[in-house]
């Protein structure tokens, strides 16, 4: 991050909702990821759906707790077209998914991930893939169970170590930008709007 943009930073309220969404989901809602993780406190969740409202971003309650909300913010048709990737079914097969529809998945993730939230049961992996991490990656970062990577970044790097850090790079970007315009007095809405996330 530039020093400019973390002294912008520095001045914003870090529990505002708008900015959370530009730390968090920057990548999603420019367009370079089909989905990303928003933790958020519960009294935010209203407030997020009412931005995403209208647009072409989903959203879907993972946790909640008395301090916060895990959401998965996402592009249902791109995230719809991923999950049907060979590789991508093969990995959601193994780990005992029936179904590679996403309104068939994500209730099953959800009961996964609260248990292993509140009662430390093993981490579902296939997070990585609602994430739309690379598939490739997914598998690595299972087969070596989180070990050997060969770099670290948005997530665990197994394979294509330079397109990959060129990509966090872009995100890294992307963020900046994000902050950068809500620092100029931009709404998330119209960010969104920019970013051509609005539905046709």
């Amino acid at each position: 991050m530039s020093q400019e943009t973390w002294e912008i930073l520095c001045e914003m309220e870090a529990d505002d909702v708008e900015l959370q969404l530009a730390l968090q989901c920057a990548p999603l809602i420019t367009g370079l990821k089909i989905s990303n993780l928003l933790t958020i406190s519960p009294e935010g969740f209203t407030q997020v759906g009412r931005i995403v409202e209208g647009s072409v971003l989903s959203l879907y309650p993972l946790l909640e707790t008395e301090e916060k909300m895990v959401i998965l913010l996402y592009r249902e048709d791109r995230l719809e077209k991923y999950l049907k990737m060979p590789q991508v079914k093969k990995l959601l097969r193994e780990a005992g998914y029936e179904s590679d529809r996403l309104e068939d998945i994500l209730p099953v993730f959800c009961d996964r991930y609260e248990t292993y939230a509140e009662r430390g049961k093993p981490f579902p992996h296939e997070l990585g893939l609602l994430l739309g991490y690379p598939p490739e990656d997914v598998e690595g970062f299972i087969r070596h169970q989180g070990k050997n990577s060969l770099c670290t970044g948005y997530w665990k790097v197994y394979a294509d170590k330079e397109g990959k850090q060129r990509l966090f790079e872009k995100y890294e970007y992307a963020r900046e930008n994000l902050i950068q315009l809500l620092h100029y007095g931009l709404k998330m809405t119209e960010i969104i709007d920019i970013c051509g996330c609005t539905a046709a």
